[in-house]
């Protein structure tokens, strides 16, 4: 009895291990360089899984360690998945052949996650193409220069919030992702909803839109499973039915919405936020009114607008703080522009900062807020890499694009680890090699709110500069690392300044 129970486990263990491990061959008969040590049913995402590094840090480990070859083939847990190294095979994917890898690799599930089915990073196809268009509207020059209207207000607010965190001891210390995620947050309230998100009222903090997005989009290991599971691991997502926005923000967004929506109904003066387009673009292009819609659109706005936007600021913040030469180089050039428009931020200043656009491409390469882009063939086709491998890309193979490893490669960037943002100046910039430089993204799906996350970010550095310094505080953990229970760059124990007025 014994010897046949033994016996039914091993069968049972045999056949449980050949089914983890059927695919891991797949880039060895295709004479595709494959690292070893895969594992059975993570692949070569270990370190990523159990959560000791990031998604971004790995792809950029696997880039530097096949310097000498274009693509490298890996095991996303039980997913063959293709890196490519070239440039010139990015712009392919990217661009070239877009047709070929029109969809983005991490996608979710309509029936979990129904208000981010229409969200363009999400979407495809026909969905992908009418959301794409709306939001290429919403952030037209003319549509900015209305919402950035009330950026400025929230500037004001921000302004006010130092100010009262200073006015004792003349010096406040700050963690920078808290410090801008209050902005960006009140940012997407104002500008998006038409509403206050309360995000720099302490005192209601809990009823905030920046306590909303802390709780599902901030690092924790909860969040990090979810991501990895909805992401990496589908067929678990469905499994356990889980989602990537929580019901508990799906009911306060749809609660929000209804409740702006309704009011709406009773005003006769037209707003300029980013509700109440959609809400012209619904009536326009079909005479119906969508609510579903329309709350997936408002969601798309506040996850875009408020995450990646705050994660920047606060790595912006950090470099300028880290080089006081750059600080005050920066700060000049927003007083010298702005005395030209007699202290008022305008769109038209903010396009003359050219400085500033240097010192924010110039962090967002040493670090780029989403380290790597994971697309997916949607119609086979060969890449052939500099070295002349050639690899037939399957329908539904994923497609990895080491963001990070790129922009820190010293074959392509001189002295890369060195802050630099003259590397992007007037005189060099036309020598970056195209592909190598891709904080949003690049080709028919760059980052669609690209325009809108420059703006408030600009109008915040602006604000910012005019009246306040910033320093290290020494509780900031230096060299940096960042959190592993997390998709998007943070830095471990925060990034702990000291702001004093000027």
């Amino acid at each position: 009895m014994t010897v046949t129970l033994l016996l039914s486990i091993l069968v049972v263990l045999v056949i449980l291990y050949l089914y983890l491990t059927r695919n891991y061959k797949y880039w060895q008969k295709r004479g595709i360089p494959c690292p070893d040590g895969a594992l059975p049913g993570v692949g070569h995402l270990w370190e990523v899984a159990t959560q000791k590094v990031i998604m971004a840090e790995y792809c950029s480990k696997i880039y530097h360690a096949y310097r000498d070859r274009s693509m490298v083939g890996i095991y996303s847990f039980m997913t063959p998945a293709l890196m490519v190294r070239d440039p010139e095979l990015v712009k392919t994917v990217l661009q070239t052949s877009f047709t070929n890898f029109h969809e983005n690799g991490l996608k979710i599930d309509p029936k979990l996650d129904p208000l981010l089915a229409n969200n363009p990073f999400f979407s495809y196809g026909e969905k992908w193409m009418t959301g794409r268009k709306r939001l290429t509207y919403a952030f037209s020059s003319m549509r900015l220069k209305l919402l950035l209207e009330t950026v400025k207000q929230v500037c004001k607010t921000f302004e006010g919030y130092l100010d009262k965190k200073i006015d004792k001891a003349r010096k406040v210390e700050l963690e920078l992702k808290d410090l801008f995620a209050r902005f960006t947050s009140q940012v997407v309230s104002s500008a998006g909803f038409g509403v206050d998100g309360l995000s720099f009222d302490e005192e209601k903090e809990k009823e905030s839109f920046y306590a909303m997005g802390k709780s599902f989009l901030d690092a924790g290991v909860l969040n990090n499973i979810i991501f990895t599971i909805t992401f990496f691991i589908p067929v678990l997502g469905k499994i356990f039915k889980t989602r990537f926005l929580p019901k508990k923000a799906d009911h306060f967004f749809r609660a929000i919405i209804a409740n702006v929506i309704e009011q709406r109904r009773k005003e006769t003066t037209p707003r300029n936020d980013f509700l109440q387009l959609m809400v012209d673009l619904e009536r326009t292009e079909g005479d119906k009114f969508d609510l579903e819609v329309l709350t997936s659109h408002a969601v798309s706005f506040f996850i875009d607008g408020y995450e990646t936007s705050s994660s920047a600021l606060s790595f912006i913040g950090f470099n300028l703080a880290s080089y006081p030469k750059v600080q005050e180089k920066l700060r000049k050039e927003v007083i010298s522009v702005l005395n030209k428009y007699d202290g008022v931020i305008t769109y038209e200043a903010l396009k003359d900062m050219t400085y500033m656009d240097q010192v924010i491409n110039e962090s967002m390469r040493v670090i780029p807020t989403l380290g790597f882009l994971n697309k997916v063939c949607t119609e086979e086709t060969d890449l052939k890499g500099f070295d002349g491998l050639v690899c037939h890309v399957e329908r539904g193979t994923h497609i990895l694009i080491p963001i990070s490893g790129l922009q820190e490669d010293p074959q392509y960037w001189e002295d890369p680890k060195k802050f630099d943002p003259d590397r992007f100046g007037p005189d060099r910039k036309h020598s970056i090699e195209k592909f190598t430089f891709l904080p949003f993204g690049e080709g028919p799906r760059i980052c669609v709110g690209m325009r809108m996350a420059q703006l408030q970010i600009k109008a915040c550095l602006a604000t910012f500069l005019t009246k306040y310094s910033i320093e290290l505080s020494p509780k900031t953990q230096l060299p940096l690392k960042f959190v592993a229970s997390t998709f998007l760059a943070l830095a471990e124990g925060g990034l702990w300044t000291i702001i004093r007025p000027i």
